[in-house]
């Protein structure tokens, strides 16, 4: 009995999408679009997360110690500071090392480094996080686990602050722009399943007339609301996966890409995330637009 019924919802709800073809296809694109707006910055987000990501693992700080301090004695720090919470990498950069960097960064007035010796040069750790946000929380441990054998510590504060507003600013970008096509996405399915229920109120006024429950009558717009979503968003998802992998071989070609070094996200790599996205949005707009609208009809 239970499969009947189902079966009986499910056809109806393909009924209903081909009895009203013109307010179909009209949600049709209308999702789509919306969809497609979201979907070009849902990917442009996921780059530049990406990008965020790789640049956030050269971001770190430069631990250097006193030129006093024992080669042993700084292999110690090492591995203290490699223990601490939200260290990445820790690499070893040795007094000749040091004074190999000093010489390349002043290479053009060598005048100002001259007669400088690696015996003169402390030892220094190079240090990745795996969070940014602990940046300053970090140089303040190193700080006091050093304490004296401690000569400076470089970081690009300011920059590490940039990095993570622009992070924060795209993703709440995102979130308000998902939000706004969600609502706009809801208003016409709804419109749509409203042309549909008043094409056939007498219908629903006998059915209700001989007993039938509201959510008997509700179950098949609830389905072609589905129906309407899911194809959307497949309809989506191949649009989006064709557009991206026949522009970024052209993009990646660019000089200027090439110059940065940037390195983009397959869409290989998205398609797990973004079909989930994708049905998720599809289900839930063409359930909520379908259940907005008949409650106003059957007066629940």
């Amino acid at each position: 009995m239970k499969y009947n019924v189902i079966s009986y919802f499910i056809g109806e709800g393909f009924k209903n999408i081909f009895k009203n073809k013109k307010s179909t296809v009209s949600a049709l694109t209308t999702m789509c679009l919306c969809m497609l707006v979201f979907g070009v910055f849902f990917i442009i987000g996921e780059n530049i997360n990406n990008i965020m990501n790789n640049i956030e693992d050269a971001q770190g700080m430069t631990v250097f110690f006193k030129s006093t301090v024992a080669e042993a004695k700084v292999q110690e720090y090492g591995t203290k500071i490699a223990n601490l919470d939200g260290i990445n990498k820790v690499k070893h950069m040795t007094r000749e090392e040091n004074l190999n960097a000093l010489k390349e960064s002043f290479k053009n007035n060598a005048s100002v480094i001259e007669g400088f010796e690696f015996e003169m040069m402390g030892e220094s750790y190079k240090i990745t996080l795996k969070d940014l946000s602990r940046n300053e929380a970090i140089q303040s441990e190193i700080t006091e686990m050093v304490g004296n054998d401690l000569d400076e510590i470089t970081s690009s504060n300011e920059e590490i602050a940039m990095l993570m507003a622009i992070g924060k600013g795209v993703r709440i970008f995102t979130l308000v722009l998902l939000v706004i096509l969600v609502a706009i996405s809801l208003v016409i399915i709804g419109n749509t399943i409203k042309l549909t229920v008043h094409a056939r109120r007498k219908e629903i006024s006998i059915m209700k007339y001989v007993g039938a429950t509201n959510s008997f009558i509700r179950w098949p717009f609830i389905v072609e609301g589905i129906i309407i979503g899911v194809i959307a968003a497949l309809i989506t998802v191949l649009i989006v996966g064709l557009a991206y992998n026949g522009l970024m071989p052209k993009l990646i070609e660019t000089e200027v890409v090439k110059k940065l070094e940037i390195t983009f996200v397959t869409f290989v790599d998205m398609f797990n995330l973004i079909i989930t996205v994708y049905l998720i949005l599809g289900i839930g707009i063409g359930t909520i637009g379908s259940v907005m609208s008949m409650r106003k009809y059957l007066d629940v």
